[in-house]
């Protein structure tokens, strides 16, 4: 006898059977029950809720022939055909593959006809987003009369893709994602059902892989089972069928990157890949593990939010300490972005790898959120003692402590043109917080790039040049230029002297990149 796989086998003949989905299976069965059945429903939410289940239960209740309490027998011949798909009664359309014109008028026609046996026909259209607009268009006069017979459930995972007319001709249903608990309390049932032995906590970390879907989790402890089959199924089991990462590894991970070990963190990403885990899997693992000690640094009662052992959750508050919200903060941006760049890449290794020197570096970034960390660390080698600047040694009479205040500032890296074409984007707020004299000129510039990438500046007025181009007023420009970039940057000043358009004499930066540079008046 072939083998069934686990959602199959388990899937609920019965309202009572549904999982976490209890606002839904109470309103149906209330509908039944008082034969107040409505002509259209919409189904909404994420794969794996039991959209299609609930929808062939409806299909079997409202046709059943002896129900009880609103939920279909499941021994009628009505109920034993439908669940076999042999129904007449109930027709399932997958809307990714028929979604045309003429599949929808097929089903116009079809409708005329009324049910042999029962007392509804049941359309069951599957992913109905993906029909095309003339398809809806096809569909719409049929919700809007329909014979009384016949019942729509149109199920769908992206409901903000159909038109508002079908929308507002249906009963909408939205599914919610299903609980840790319910999936792992269903999970360890079905396996006393089946006499597999599974720890609790294989069970849970399923649970919690399965993001909400109960479909999903079966088929993880499927694939477990089958790769250790007769085997009692351990925690370290399923992470190590599934790829994923013990938490202790994290712990080592994040240790490493506070204390800036880079060679230390790139070898613990180098024994992971050796042990063959998955490493789109470590990223999002590795944030959800960022996101928890974000939350116990923000509040000291999480131990409920949080679904960890308390031998995890003591780790992770020492480690709380150990770390400043705005730099946890950081961290989740950047493996947040590496997460959408690691999915369709070919070299995630050098992905992961460049995250975790940013992580331990931060002042390799230039967004302002890297900035505390960046200060967090000058202070920290500050305790530590930096050699203080030769000025102040020469003035025996000043304290240690004003020594070592007047350290020099690390010098910034030179921009480069794609960061000149930073500047270029975002002028009109640059010139805001110019002084005043220098604000009214620069409002009239035209921008250029000059030699050694440096940021040109031409103005057609004689006077206005003179100004700008003063030393002080000058270095001024750059040093506000230069505190928002994070980059080194240099300017020159010109006159256009050629009595002809500015874009005529020079490269007109603005056009390059396709934008037009506007200041408003204050």
């Amino acid at each position: 006898m072939s083998y069934t796989a686990l959602y199959r086998k388990f899937r609920p003949q019965e309202f009572e059977d549904v999982k976490g989905q209890d606002h839904i299976v109470t309103t149906l069965k209330n509908q039944i029950k008082a034969e107040r059945i409505g002509h259209a429903y919409l189904f909404c939410g994420t794969r794996g809720t039991g959209k299609t289940t609930i929808a062939k239960i409806f299909a079997k209740a409202v046709n059943c022939e002896h129900p009880v309490d609103g939920s279909p027998c499941g021994e009628c011949p009505t109920c034993k055909a439908i669940a076999e798909g042999s129904s007449l009664n109930v027709i399932e359309i997958d809307a990714a593959s028929n979604n045309g014109v003429e599949n929808i008028r097929q089903i116009r026609e079809e409708v005329t006809y009324s049910p042999t046996t029962g007392k509804y026909k049941v359309y069951i259209i599957d992913e109905v987003h993906m029909l095309s607009i003339g398809a809806f268009n096809a569909l719409l006069k049929t919700l809007e009369e329909p014979p009384s017979y016949v019942i729509f459930i149109l199920a769908t995972t992206e409901a903000h893709k159909i038109p508002i007319t079908i929308l507002s001709r249906c009963q909408r249903y939205d599914f919610r994602r299903i609980s840790i608990d319910t999936i792992a309390a269903r999970l360890k049932d079905l396996m006393e059902q089946e006499k597999v032995e599974v720890e609790d906590k294989a069970i849970r970390y399923i649970a919690k892989a399965a993001d909400g879907s109960m479909r999903d989790a079966l088929s993880l402890l499927d694939q477990c089972i089958a790769f250790y089959l007769g085997q009692k199924l351990t925690y370290d089991k399923v992470l190590e069928v599934l790829g994923a990462v013990d938490t202790e590894i994290f712990s080592r991970l994040l240790r490493a990157v506070i204390g800036e070990n880079v060679a230390e963190a790139i070898r613990i990403m180098e024994e992971l890949i050796i042990e063959g885990r998955e490493l789109g899997q470590f990223v999002n693992d590795f944030t959800w593990y960022l996101r928890n000690l974000l939350l116990i640094k923000g509040c000291d009662d999480m131990e409920e939010v949080l679904d960890i052992s308390s031998e995890n959750l003591a780790l992770l508050k020492e480690e709380s300490e150990m770390i400043d919200a705005e730099v946890l903060m950081r961290y989740i941006r950047i493996f947040s972005e590496l997460s959408g760049q690691i999915k369709y890449s070919s070299q995630k290794r050098i992905l992961i790898e460049v995250a975790l020197i940013k992580l331990c570096k931060p002042q390799m970034e230039s967004q302002t959120d890297s900035l505390a960390d960046r200060i967090a660390h000058l202070e920290k080698r500050m305790e530590e003692g930096i050699p203080v600047a030769a000025v102040a040694q020469a003035q025996p009479n000043v304290s240690v402590a004003v020594q070592t205040a007047e350290v020099a500032p690390p010098k910034m890296p030179k921009a480069i043109p794609e960061e000149v074409q930073q500047v270029v984007r975002n002028w009109g707020p640059i010139v805001q917080d110019m002084p005043g004299v220098t604000r009214v000129y620069l409002k009239q510039a035209h921008l250029s790039l000059g030699g050694d990438n440096r940021l040109m500046i031409v103005l057609d007025d004689p006077v206005g040049a003179e100004m700008v181009a003063r030393e002080d007023h000058r270095k001024e420009i750059e040093r506000i230029i230069s505190e928002r970039i994070d980059r080194e940057i240099e300017v020159s000043v010109q006159l256009n002297e050629s009595n002809r358009p500015f874009d005529e004499s020079y490269v007109d930066l603005s056009k390059i990149i396709n934008m037009d540079i506007t200041i408003e008046d204050e």
